[in-house]
């Protein structure tokens, strides 16, 4: 398996070494020791996650505020997402710097998020379904949202699906209303 860390310090992608036959393929999309090798510490799962999208389905920016905060490790099992982080730390650097990652069922890539920072996901193609691991479980009385779609994040989402479709990006009525990111502080 190999790594990088992305723009938002703390948050890396994770590519596994994939073993492939006429049977299929095989891949490890999570080993605790090269994750713990590359972040620093294990993953503490307290809650596993997952979401099925049709093309075009923006879910994001989403955020557990610290603390509790809540570390995500998110792949994507069938078809394809532009995986989205926000550094959402107000003492950071990097604070409101964004990253993306194309997590696909061909390369197979997971990518973590520590806590404090923002996540969104856009499906690319019907049926798109995303797993993420929780190092807490869902508290609806922490959690926060920003609008994807905020001009002052200028986000670079793609207006095509994989198969070069264009995309009609579907908010939630709870994502279409989230508040600015100049009102997250």
């Amino acid at each position: 398996m190999s790594f990088r860390e992305l723009r938002v310090p703390g948050a890396f992608e994770f590519t596994p070494r994939q073993f492939g036959d006429d049977r299929g393929v095989f891949f490890e999309w999570h080993k605790d020791s090269a994750f713990t090798a590359a972040v620093g510490h294990p993953l503490e799962l307290l809650q596993a996650n997952c979401s099925v999208s049709a093309a075009g389905v923006l879910r994001g920016i989403h955020v557990t505020v610290d603390p509790p905060g809540q570390a995500k490790y998110v792949t994507c099992t069938r078809g394809a997402f532009l995986d989205v982080v926000v550094d959402l730390r107000k003492d950071s650097p990097t604070y409101g710097t964004w990253d993306s990652v194309l997590i696909d069922d061909v390369d197979r890539r997971a990518v973590y998020l520590p806590v404090g920072l923002g996540h969104a996901i856009l499906s690319l193609e019907d049926h798109s379904t995303v797993m993420y691991l929780c190092s807490l479980e869902y508290t609806p009385g922490a959690d926060r949202d920003i609008h994807p779609l905020d001009p002052d994040l200028a986000i670079d989402w793609p207006t095509h699906g994989r198969d070069g479709t264009p995309l009609t990006y579907q908010l939630s009525d709870k994502d279409a209303a989230a508040p600015a990111f100049e009102d997250w502080a």
